[in-house]
């Protein structure tokens, strides 16, 4: 095994883009550039005769994703100056014939991804013996929001086949290296560097972890605990970046801050309770653990059930911060305290513990299912609730919404263009 390989995939819509990330992304130590998927469907075969034109003394991939019409599509990609076409293992054996014979002719190779392959060791093995160049151990985008990873199998495919082998899905530093560690010659990464604002920084880190691996530093992944993750990725991101992640979803109507500049992160202990009926409010603090946040849904928000008293035991108890669709009184003492309080109305008045209401049952609040256990992030832009099946999904898409972004603000601030002229805006407005 040679010096690992680091191959960048342009996952772009923006072909003019998607060229000067490849050289920012040289320029930090890429070797290999590949055309990925969506710049290919957006731009077509133009897409790889440009990146070739542009960076001829490096290899080019085409990620065709052909599952049928081998060798079509890998003519059409070798044609255009790919040195290696990307196709499907879940494609019958004849196509991935075609595709090897085609590729033969026009002096390219092949690499077969393996995502979703049920049996990937097995498939692997076949790919050999056709006559492939290499195996992708790819974990694939929305895969990855599920927590895939492609670690898992790629020891294991390592130690069955004699072609190198590569590992992508969701790479960052740590996770390439450890890829390199278990055998890979090749690591594929994407967001973690064409979506940063400093594209050649990102990809140097990489090159720079993926070359200790290889030359046997010891490589180490911290394993945290999934509610760890969530909570970091959420700690990261803001509620506009997860709206955008659930598809422009709405935050709870209503309910405003009362101490601006404060951001709340935690799973939902939720309170059920009548209008001034403060409660069960206060015993969900006895029931909330550490890094929580009590989220209310009153019948009514003429009268308090809340207040300083209930916000100072929260506090001692290291409960997140509070969500409250009724009413909230003491405002002036609570934003002395900088306690993170989101509620619908401000009053004077208390109401009385009369014990009526549940805890931790499924409430509407602000018009938002919340059910017990689901994660609140809120800020000054609103509240958002994350379903807990579907946390990690939502935070891992939020936090990629925020790297694209991040790479969009970096292109405004320091090249001087407009956002219309950066995502191609009346290119792709919807044809009537």
């Amino acid at each position: 095994m040679g010096k690992p390989i680091l191959q960048v995939a342009l996952d772009l819509l923006e072909l003019k883009r998607a060229v000067e990330i490849a050289g920012e992304a040289i320029e930090g130590g890429a070797d290999w550039i590949e055309v990925g998927t969506p710049l290919i469907k957006s731009e077509g075969m133009e897409a790889v005769r440009t990146i070739k034109r542009a960076y001829k003394d490096h290899k080019i991939l085409a990620d065709m994703k052909t599952i049928d019409t081998g060798a079509i599509e890998v003519e059409m990609a070798a044609k255009s100056g790919a040195d290696i076409v990307i196709i499907l293992a879940l494609s019958d054996n004849s196509t991935i014939a075609e595709s090897i014979r085609a590729a033969r002719k026009y002096g390219s190779s092949i690499m077969v991804d393996l995502i979703n392959v049920q049996n990937p060791v097995e498939r692997a093995k076949e790919l050999e013996e056709l006559g492939v160049d290499y195996i992708n151990v790819h974990v694939g985008i929305d895969q990855q929001m599920m927590g895939m990873d492609p670690l898992e199998v790629l020891k294991e495919v390592v130690n069955e086949v004699n072609i190198p082998v590569a590992g992508a899905g969701g790479l960052n530093a740590e996770k390439a290296a450890q890829c390199v560690a278990l055998g890979a010659e090749i690591v594929i990464v994407g967001s973690n560097i064409v979506k940063s604002r400093n594209v050649a920084e990102s990809a140097r880190k990489i090159r720079e972890a993926i070359d200790k691996a290889y030359e046997g530093e010891k490589v180490e992944i911290k394993r945290k605990s999934l509610d760890e993750e969530i909570r970091e990725i959420l700690l990261k991101v803001s509620t506009p970046n997860i709206s955008d992640a659930m598809h422009r979803a709405k935050a709870m109507d209503g309910i405003y801050p009362i101490v601006r500049g404060k951001k709340v992160v935690g799973k939902a202990v939720t309170v059920s309770t009548m209008d001034g009926d403060w409660a069960k409010t206060v015993e969900a603090i006895d029931v909330a653990e550490k890094g929580d946040v009590i989220v209310i849904k009153c019948s009514g928000d003429t009268t308090a059930v809340w207040g300083e008293l209930a916000t100072r035991s929260c506090i001692n108890k290291g409960i997140e911060g509070v969500i409250i669709d009724g009413a909230v009184r003491d405002v002036d003492d609570i934003r002395e305290l900088g306690y993170p309080i989101f509620a619908k109305k401000e009053v004077p008045n208390a109401g009385e513990p009369k014990g009526f209401g549940e805890i931790n049952v499924k409430i509407y609040c602000g018009g938002i299912e919340v059910n017990p256990g689901d994660w609140i992030v809120a800020d000054d832009n609103g509240v958002m609730v994350l379903p807990k099946q579907r946390a990690y999904e939502i935070a891992r898409r939020a936090l990629e919404v925020k790297k694209h972004e991040e790479r969009i603000r970096g292109e405004i601030e320091e090249k001087g263009r407009t956002l219309a002229e950066i995502v191609e805006l009346y290119k792709w407005e919807k044809v009537q």
